[in-house]
């Protein structure tokens, strides 16, 4: 029977095999939750996802799941983009078919709703809102964004701190200048200039005699400098 090879510490002793230990299930809060917040209960049900409903008709299994962008249902590689987050803990299998059964939209486009309304600037009388987006919470006025700092919470918010967030950026940018965008255009390929009325050298029989005369010289000096080598 071949030998089984021993692995050895630094040592000289025999290693041990750590036995494979099962990998801890993790879930991410929904935007509505924050750590001071969260419950046990709240926590065991994140844990449930991602909830199967059933099966299509193809065999496949329709979950229900939480990703990055939101909440969605998965059929197969079929994906389809939920509403709510109550969607996660409250979609049947009836109700999953039926979205199933129209034609699916396209996500670009869609606005989400937003998390909370805190009222009218009372200078200009724009609305402020609390958005959800790639970084995290932030306030909007719809033209200036900010987004919410470190103990700041959804339900702890009013319409005075969404104020000092937006006149903190305002100040910044009046400061710092505005964001630059990237900038994607590719730069054209440069030609150079025909110049008008330029036309293709034409060959007569003396160019042609001096070409060949070159090649000639060329031949000759490489020939003399291969006898010297010798």
């Amino acid at each position: 029977m071949p030998e089984v090879p021993v692995e050895l510490t630094a040592s000289g002793k025999k290693k041990r095999k750590k036995a494979d230990a099962p990998k801890a299930k993790t879930a991410s809060l929904l935007s509505t939750m924050t750590l001071d917040t969260v419950t046990y209960e709240d926590a065991l049900r994140l844990l449930s996802l991602p909830r199967t409903l059933g099966t299509n008709s193809a065999g496949d299994d329709i979950t229900v799941q939480n990703g990055r962008y939101g909440p969605y249902l998965k059929a197969g590689v079929d994906s389809r983009t939920l509403t709510s987050e109550d969607q996660l803990f409250t979609m049947t299998l009836d109700e999953a078919l039926e979205i199933y059964s129209k034609p699916k939209e396209r996500r670009r486009g869609v606005a989400k709703p937003p998390l909370k309304e805190l009222g009218l600037d009372p200078e200009t009388q724009r609305p402020l809102i609390i958005k959800d987006g790639r970084f995290g919470m932030y306030v909007s006025d719809g033209e200036t964004n900010a987004t919410l700092r470190r103990g700041d919470t959804l339900e702890a918010m009013t319409i005075e701190r969404g104020l000092e967030l937006l006149a903190g950026r305002r100040a910044w940018e009046a400061e710092n200048g505005p964001s630059p965008k990237k900038s994607r255009k590719k730069a054209a390929a440069k030609s150079k200039p025909i110049k008008a009325g330029a036309t293709a050298p034409t060959l007569t029989k003396n160019t042609v005699k001096k070409a060949g005369a070159k090649k000639a010289a060329k031949k000759a000096a490489s020939g003399k400098a291969a006898k010297k080598s010798e």
